[in-house]
């Protein structure tokens, strides 16, 4: 009987000491979700900070190797393709597109600044002439352009923080 007895307070036990386990795995549950969509819902639009700091780390990749850069810009690897935010580079000395980290414009690699127009004014003129500033200063070149997705005839407010990198001008944009 003693051995009974044992068994049965054994049980009950583990069946109490099971409920508020339970509830807790599922309130840690319920709020990892919870964490969760606030983080997605965050990441929905880059911040001018976020295109800033992307900015940042493109110099410093330019700095340490161009080619290699270059290359990781195009393939929007090592964090260079955020959301809508990405990387471009041109020749100082030619104009020449050298890097787009967007993957819808893949066919602006080789193109003239000369041939990119923005809605309102001369785009490729105005991120061209921001990049010929002296090495480190940064200009905001704000536009309107195409976002991804949108309504091809509708138009959308960006901003491009763009700077010289030896022989390169480089930017990274974001929507307003």
């Amino acid at each position: 009987m003693t051995y009974t007895v044992r068994s049965y307070l054994a049980r009950r036990l583990q069946q109490i000491s099971r409920g508020p386990m339970i509830r807790e795995l599922m309130m840690g549950v319920l709020s990892a979700a919870a964490l969760s969509a606030a983080a997605f819902a965050q990441q929905g639009r880059p911040t001018a900070q976020e295109a800033r700091a992307m900015l940042d780390k493109v110099v410093a990749a330019v700095k340490a190797d161009k080619t290699k850069a270059l290359d990781m810009f195009n393939k929007g690897e090592g964090g260079f393709r955020d959301r809508d935010l990405y990387p471009f580079c041109f020749n100082i000395s030619d104009g020449k597109i050298v890097a787009v980290g967007n993957p819808n414009t893949k066919g602006l690699l080789g193109m003239d600044r000369e041939t990119l127009k923005g809605a309102t004014k001369g785009l490729g003129l105005d991120v061209y002439t921001a990049a010929l500033k002296p090495e480190g200063e940064i200009t905001e070149v704000s536009y309107l352009s195409l976002k991804p997705g949108d309504d091809p005839n509708g138009w959308a407010p960006k901003v491009s923080f763009v700077t010289r990198v030896g022989d390169l001008g480089c930017g990274v944009g974001y929507y307003k």
